[in-house]
């Protein structure tokens, strides 16, 4: 990856390999990306909904079918907001806990 010249910044302390902050910085490289991702999502959704409501009035007043791709694209993007947010179950310190975890297993 061009670009990414902060993964090249390793120390050994200790017996141990520290890219601490290398790391820090890709998960929030990361999290920013995914949030862009998501932003964009939602942005699409509302358009796309929006032109569609306009396409059913124009069209078939009488029959609201605008609500079913609203409603099934609607569960995709809670979805994907859910995995994107993460409501801090699996934030940045269940992470942690996990590496150690295992780097603590492989010994």
């Amino acid at each position: 990856m061009s670009g990414n010249k902060a993964v090249q910044k390793l120390s050994y302390i200790g017996g141990v390999l520290k890219v601490e902050k290398d790391e820090k910085y890709l998960r929030a490289k990361k999290r920013v990306e995914n949030l862009k991702a998501f932003y964009l999502h939602f942005i699409s959704y509302v358009l796309v909904n929006s032109m569609l409501f306009v396409f059913n009035l124009i069209s078939d007043p009488g029959n609201w079918w605008f609500q079913y791709p609203l409603f099934g694209w609607g569960i995709g993007l809670l979805v994907h907001g859910a995995s994107t947010f993460a409501f801090g179950i699996f934030g940045e310190e269940w992470e942690e806990k996990k590496i150690k975890k295992y780097m603590e297993k492989d010994r």
